[in-house]
């Protein structure tokens, strides 16, 4: 009864994104709407009757929100050569090896609004368990990622802005922590995953932070190749080269184009020490969170 709940409900923000996207194409004029046809395209599965998807092993490469994944696409798109053709935003399923790249988010086990949801992850890990997929997954430490999702979110919540990182809204991190001190209930309210936070906005919430840690290890037991951004601060191309083996591109690792992010790594270690309730807040996270935390690699505090 649970399953088919939650099925109903998919199928009905299905409907309604569907229904939101044809308003916005009658809204638009001819030249705009063709446009976006051209654009579109590509992701039908009438594009790929007429057009050969090749047939490497398809490569899916996810990150949940606020752990790299833009980062890592626009790297793969001046780094692919010939296979860029076939990099793709979005996720789509295959009963049968593909030389398609696609990113985008997803998750394993808790079904969250703008990731792919866990029926889709499942079929991706059947591909990747029967040999014709491989599965590339980028993190970072799961801190940050939550200090850069409720940045994101406080954005497109309040006038659906789709691009706001730290450093387009603040001028520094001391700016930050005074915004974070001032609204700390908010940021509670987010991290635990609380609905009433998204009620702005209709449709499903977010993961809370517990849940974003268990995606995460759940992600690094399934993965081909798990790489986390911090590294990429250090040595991009190097990072970079270990997704090459993996899509076995015969690509010259000397000529890969690779700058650092810009984000900062381990910013959650500052914010902890200028605000005393976000050290609280870490503080007091549940064992079992601190445990997976510190299992993927990073410390809590």
């Amino acid at each position: 009864m649970r399953h088919l709940r939650q099925l109903i409900h998919e199928r009905y923000w299905t409907q309604i994104v569907l229904l939101r996207k044809l308003a916005r194409f009658g809204r638009r004029t001819p030249r705009q709407n063709l446009a976006f046809i051209r654009y579109i395209f590509p992701y039908t599965d009438l594009y790929w009757r007429l057009h050969s998807a090749g047939n490497h092993r398809t490569t899916y490469v996810i990150g949940l929100f606020g752990s790299g994944r833009w980062y890592l696409f626009e790297l793969l798109k001046k780094n692919l050569g010939a296979r860029a053709k076939y990099l793709r935003d979005t996720i789509r399923l295959h009963r049968r090896p593909t030389s398609m790249v696609y990113c985008n988010h997803a998750t394993i086990r808790h079904a969250s609004r703008f990731q792919a949801l866990p029926r889709v992850t499942s079929r991706i890990l059947e591909a990747v368990r029967a040999g014709w997929a491989d599965l590339i997954f980028i993190y970072r430490h799961p801190l940050d990622s939550l200090l850069t999702n409720w940045i994101w979110w406080r954005a497109y919540l309040r006038n659906k802005s789709m691009s706001t990182v730290l450093s387009t809204v603040y001028k520094n991190t001391g700016d930050f922590c005074a915004d974070l001190e001032k609204n700390f209930p908010e940021f509670e309210s987010f991290a635990k995953g609380d609905p009433a936070f998204f009620a702005t906005s209709p449709g499903p919430r977010f993961l809370s932070f517990p849940e974003f840690v268990e995606e995460t290890e759940l992600f690094l037991r399934a993965a081909t190749l798990a790489l986390r951004l911090e590294d990429f601060t250090i040595d991009p191309a190097k990072e970079l080269s270990k997704i090459v083996q993996v899509m076995s591109i015969d690509h010259d690792v000397n000529r890969l184009q690779a700058a650092p992010p810009h984000t900062k790594p381990y910013r959650c270690l500052a914010v902890a020490e200028k605000v005393p309730q976000f050290r609280d807040f870490i503080d007091k996270l549940d064992a079992e969170t601190k445990r997976r935390i510190e299992t993927i690699g990073y410390k809590v505090g």
